[in-house]
């Protein structure tokens, strides 16, 4: 296995491991990589046996990890992980891609990979980062993926999301967008403290509910349903901290 360690350009820089059986996939992703101030490199693996290895080894933030490799691929190595770093899939299949965003993964990268494409899943990982360790609370900013390209959205404006099995709706005061996403990767990538999963189909945005009345959540006139296994922690934990005492 390939180990490179380079000097970390600041303490916001996501420590990055490169996964690829191909030299040249490798290279690229890597000089991709050098260009950007907020990834390093901290490993290079050319198996799924040596990333399971390199994970022992270091700390790692994001994986860009190929779907084909030796022995088993980058899809049940993910599968496999526990609490596995934020990863973008590099791949020159477009078939994997449902499995990949059902696994939660950043972005799903299709070979040749642009640098323009490359610095948009880069983005996006940053801003999840940020916003699951707090180090990006000054920007609300974060990124969704819209057909081939991404959209920057302010996250304080979503009212709520609904989930529509392998895709969701995001409510804005103005408009819906659809994202092909998981509810539990949103879950963890917007904030807790200001978004609370009241059913298994809506995430809500605690500043915009109107009204909480029986079982439901009024946000611009729409009634949302609080589940029952939900709503004695809705009530306790959230509600009463976050609203009632503002």
């Amino acid at each position: 296995m390939e180990e490179k360690k380079r000097k970390q350009s600041d303490n916001r820089s996501l420590k990055c491991l490169v996964a690829d059986d191909e030299t040249l996939a490798r290279e690229g992703i890597i000089s991709y990589i050098e260009k950007l101030g907020f990834l390093e490199v901290i490993s290079i693996c050319s198996s799924a046996m040596e990333v399971i290895d390199a994970l022992k080894k270091h700390s790692i933030d994001l994986m860009f990890l190929d779907i084909q490799m030796p022995h088993f691929s980058g899809i049940e190595l993910l599968e496999s992980i526990d609490n596995p770093p934020l990863t973008i899939f590099t791949t020159a299949h477009s078939e994997y891609a449902l499995e990949g965003y059902k696994l939660q993964i950043v972005d799903y990268l299709l070979k040749p990979i642009t640098f323009n494409r490359f610095v948009q899943a880069a983005l996006r990982a940053q801003e999840i980062f940020n916003l699951r360790n707090n180090t990006g609370e000054a920007d609300a900013s974060m990124y969704i993926r819209q057909g081939d390209s991404f959209m920057k959205i302010e996250w304080i404006d979503i009212l709520y999301i609904e989930s529509m099995e392998n895709y969701l709706k995001l409510h804005f005061a103005d408009r819906v967008l659809i994202i092909h996403q998981t509810m539990a990767f949103m879950e963890n990538a917007l904030p807790k403290d200001s978004f609370f999963r009241i059913h298994k189909s809506y995430l809500v945005h605690l500043s915009h509910i109107d009204v909480i009345k029986g079982n439901f959540v009024y946000i611009n006139d729409k009634a949302i349903p609080i589940s029952r296994l939900k709503k004695e922690a809705f009530l306790t934990t959230v509600v009463y901290r976050n609203l009632v005492s503002k």
